[in-house]
């Protein structure tokens, strides 16, 4: 099947998003956990979270537009804290859910399983369980405005992992931590395992004719 340009434009809108949003690829799946100046805790799934760098450790996630409210953006700019969770298998469901839209003074936390915890004295809540927690301190934001999102950009303060998923080199296994991917807006994949590779340096040429 080949797309032109005019020809996705033109696709009814559900089958264009979900065309869209798979086409780049498996994302990853985490819950970002935030809270308001009066202290309600908010949690939603996010799959646009990325590595920017690791000197200083710098990750950063996309914002939807604001033309509606968005309890993590405020709650981000209010607090300046957040965290991120990795999304692992047991909790797919309920933190698929946190996609729905609740008033900001309910927590999902009380409308899902997904229990709440805390690390020393960070305000913003972690999601218990999760193999990969990060304390998160915003930096900066940048508005994108071919599409009118915002891209958050902020650096890891405190990182804390399942001891089971750390190798001695550094690298996490998240396939130890049944750690979930996201395929598009609403499928989930586990990994079954990985295949890791040394470190690349070119090729000596054949100049030998």
């Amino acid at each position: 099947m080949h797309y032109t340009r005019d020809q996705i434009n033109n696709l009814e809108k559900i089958k264009k998003i979900n065309l869209i949003n798979s086409c780049s690829g498996y994302k990853s799946a985490n819950l970002i956990g935030t809270i308001s100046k009066e202290g309600i805790t908010n949690v939603a799934v996010f799959s646009s979270v990325t590595h920017l760098g690791s000197n200083p450790p710098t990750l950063g996630f996309i914002l939807r537009p604001t033309t509606v409210p968005r309890d993590t953006y405020k709650n981000i700019l209010e607090s300046g804290v957040f965290t991120i969770n990795h999304i692992f298998e047991d909790i797919i469901e309920d933190a698929h859910h946190t996609s729905a839209k609740y008033e900001e003074a309910i927590s999902e936390f009380d409308i899902t399983a997904l229990e709440d915890e805390y690390h020393n004295d960070c305000i913003a809540p972690f999601v218990k369980g999760s193999p990969v927690q990060m304390e998160m301190k915003f930096i900066e934001e940048y508005h994108i405005k071919s599409n009118n999102v915002i891209h958050i950009i902020s650096e890891i303060k405190n990182l804390y992992v399942k001891d089971y998923i750390l190798n001695d080199d550094g690298f996490l296994d998240l396939a130890k931590g049944k750690v979930a991917a996201i395929n598009g807006l609403d499928a989930y994949a586990i990994a079954d395992g990985n295949t890791r590779f040394n470190y690349q340096r070119p090729k000596k040429l054949n100049t030998m004719k």
